[in-house]
This record gives structure tokens, sequence and C-alpha cells, in this order.
């Protein structure tokens, strides 16, 4: 039975991209797509393999739920995504957030929100297997090298900051271990500002220049040695793609918030699933 999905964004670089692969998936079915600039018009203008849909895009998530929905797939704005998968939980939808910009206080009002609700929501910094596999080897040398720096680098226009990728590597590496610093950073003598902002007790620097797409590295380093770690995509959306339509079909068989594509690939399932 074919999973129906909404997608978020659903002209955006990311959500077209997640719309074809749906529409060219046997195993998912569309029934929703929201972008506020499109409404009104048909999912068909998106592209894909198998040709396009008759779904009309909605102006917004609340509008385009009204159609019967397992799994909501948000690709839309940092100002957007909190409200948009309160939205979905609220309706009883499951939810797939590839949006950054939220916050350790967001994802906790929305594991709150969707244990009492009964649904799941999976989001991730990144959808990326090379994204995942740099946060899970991270984790690995956090344990043995416990002095560690982040580097994110983005597009000049990109509106938040750190990206996503690199605040949940931050927070997650947080609760690995406990970074040690030589120097406090509140001692940093000149602008403070200079050493980055303190993310689950890492630094974590965010360059956004042109010629980025998304890059993020941990950097580990002890005494005559130094370990880098480092994910870079590329100039398409088809990394995101899998991990996005792998979340989808495990959202609704959850409960609460996992966050983290690493979660889904390399944690032992929940019980139940």
């Amino acid at each position: 039975m074919s999973i129906r999905v909404c997608v978020g964004g659903a002209t955006g670089w990311t959500g077209a991209s997640i719309v074809s692969a749906v529409l060219d998936s046997d195993g998912f079915e569309l029934v929703g797509a929201v972008a506020r600039r499109a409404a009104g018009e048909s999912a068909g203008v998106l592209r894909s393999e198998r040709g396009g849909s008759a779904v009309r895009i909605a102006a917004t998530v609340r509008e385009a739920l009204e159609a019967p929905t397992d799994v909501y797939v948000d690709y839309t704005h940092p100002t957007a995504v909190y409200e948009n998968v309160m939205v979905a939980i609220e309706a009883g939808v499951a939810a797939v957030v590839g949006t950054s910009g939220l916050m350790s206080r967001e994802y906790a009002d929305i594991d709150r929100a969707a244990r009492a609700r009964g649904v799941g929501v999976i989001a991730a910094g990144n959808f990326s297997i090379t994204a995942a596999l740099l946060k899970h080897f991270s984790g690995i040398a956090a344990r043995h090298v416990p002095h560690w720096e982040i580097v994110d680098m983005a597009p000049a226009a990109k509106p938040d900051a750190p990206s996503g990728t690199a605040q949940e590597l931050a927070e997650f590496l947080g609760t690995v271990a406990e970074n040690e610093f030589a120097r406090p950073v509140a001692e940093t003598l000149g602008s403070r500002e200079a050493r980055g902002a303190t993310i689950g007790g890492a630094q974590v620097h965010s360059l956004r220049l042109p010629s980025y797409v998304i890059s993020v590295e941990s950097i580990f380093g002890l005494p005559g040695e130094r370990l880098t770690i480092r994910h870079d995509a590329g100039s398409s959306a088809e990394p995101y793609v899998g991990g996005t339509l792998l979340a989808a079909r495990l959202a609704p068989e959850r409960v609460g918030l996992t966050q983290g594509l690493d979660r889904l690939l390399f944690d032992p399932p929940p019980a139940g699933d």
C-alpha cells in the first residue's frame, strides 16, 4: 500500500526533487504539495520521469493536509518550518523535516507535541548519506579525542547560521563526550566573537560565501596530530532524496521525534518497528 505524501516547498531546490522522486516511486503517492507562490498550479508542472500529477499546489500546509495524508515532508524556509510541522502534528500526520533553522527548544516542543498526538517526526539537518557518516564518525572520534571545533560553509545567501548539519553535529557531540579547552572561550583576549558560537560545548564557525553549497567539517586535535572529517555537497539535491524517502517510509511507524539520519542508519529500530 502506497504511503501518501505531501511536500512543503514543492517548487524549491530540494522539494522539487522530492516531488519527482515520489511521483516516480511505486511505494509513494503524492497527495499534496505546498508552495505559496505557485498556489493553484498543478504539481504536473514539476518534472518526473512518469509525467506530472493532478494534485493542485496549495498555499498553506493546513490547506494541503485536507486530503488524507500519511507523511508531510518539509523543505520550506527556516521561518516557516516550525509552524508547518506543528500543523501536521495537530492534524495527526507524521512529518519529515529537512528544513534547517530549528533550535533545540523547538525540537523539544515538536517532540512533546508529537508524543501527545501519537505521531512520528523524523528531522535531520542533512539527509545525505555522507553527512550521516560525518556525524557517525565524528561521534567515534569524540570518544577518543577530547578537543574539537566545527566549521560550517554555505552560500552567501543562506539565511540561517549555523547550518542544520552543523547544529545537529555540535549538539550530538556534546552528548557523546565533554569538549576540553586549553583556554576557556570566555577568557579570549580581543574579540570573543572570533571564537565562534558555542553549541553543545563546541565552537562552531559559519562561513557564508559564493561558490559553497553545503560543507561541514569537524576538526579534532591532540598534541602533534589532527583529524579532519568533512562532508561536501554538490550542486544538485540528489544526495538528499534517498534519505528523505527512507525517513518518509519510517515516520508513520514511530512516535515522537527522531533526530538525525544516522539514527535510522546505525541505531537499532525502536521496539515495534
